[in-house]
C-alpha cells in the first residue's frame, strides 16, 4: 500500500510542489541572516532549504524515470540531519523559553516531515558508496561552516548553548550518514 502511494504520480507531483513551496519559503526564511553571511558562506546557511532542494531535485528527476545519486545521497542525508536538528532546537526552545510560537510548532512538523520522506524514499534512490563519500563530505564541511565559522542558523535563545548544539549537531551528522548507508548500500551487500 505504502509503495503504491509513494510511486502515484499524483501523490508525487504533490509531493514535488509542497517540497518547492517548502524550499522558497525556507530561504525566505532566511533571508535576515543571508543579508549578513559573508558571500564565501552563503551556500551553507540556509540548511534546511538547501536539503529540501535536493529532494525537490530528486522528485523531479524521478517523475520522469531517471535518477541523480549525487543528489539522491545529499537528500537523504541532509534531510534526516536538518530534519530532525530543527525539532530538536525547537523544542529546546520551548524548554528554555516555556513557550514556542506558531511557527516553532509549524517548523517542528514540516521537518519532521522532511525527515520522513527522505528516509521512505530510500529504495528507489540509485547511490553508490561514493556518492555517500561525497554527501558526508558536504555535511561535515558544513558543520565546519556552522560552528567554527559560526554561520549556524539564528536562534536568540539558544546562543548560550551553541557548543553543546555544536557538538550535536556533529553527531548528528555521522547518524544521518550512517543511516543512508544501511538504507542504500548496506542493503545491497547483504
Amino acid at each position: 500500500m505504502i509503495r503504491y502511494i509513494l510511486l502515484d504520480k499524483r501523490f508525487l507531483i504533490a509531493l514535488f510542489l509542497i517540497n518547492l513551496f517548502g524550499t522558497i519559503y525556507g530561504f525566505m526564511w532566511y533571508e535576515s541572516q543571508l543579508a549578513i553571511t559573508p558571500d564565501i558562506f552563503l551556500i551553507f546557511v540556509p540548511d534546511s532549504p538547501t536539503a529540501s532542494l535536493f529532494f525537490t531535485v530528486f522528485l523531479l528527476f524521478f517523475l520522469v524515470g531517471k535518477n541523480i545519486p549525487y543528489i539522491e545521497a545529499l537528500a537523504i542525508i541532509t534531510l534526516f540531519k536538518y530534519g530532525v536538528w530543527a525539532v530538536v532546537m525547537n523544542l529546546l526552545t520551548l524548554v528554555i523559553d516555556g513557550s514556542l510560537s506558531w511557527q516553532g510548532y509549524m517548523l517542528m512538523a514540516s521537518h519532521g516531515a522532511m525527515a520522513i520522506q527522505g528516509l521512505l524514499y530510500a529504495p528507489y534512490y540509485k547511490i553508490k558508496l561514493r556518492h555517500i563519500v561525497v554527501a558526508a563530505i558536504w555535511t561535515l564541511h558544513n558543520d565546519v561552516i556552522d560552528y567554527v565559522f559560526e554561520m549556524m542558523p539564528i536562534y536568540s535563545s539558544l546562543t548560550k548553548q551553541m557548543n553543546e548544539i555544536g557538538y550535536f549537531t556533529f553527531w548528528l551528522s555521522i547518524i544521518s550518514i550512517f543511516i543512508a548507508y544501511k538504507l542504500t548500500i548496506k542493503k545491497e551487500l547483504t
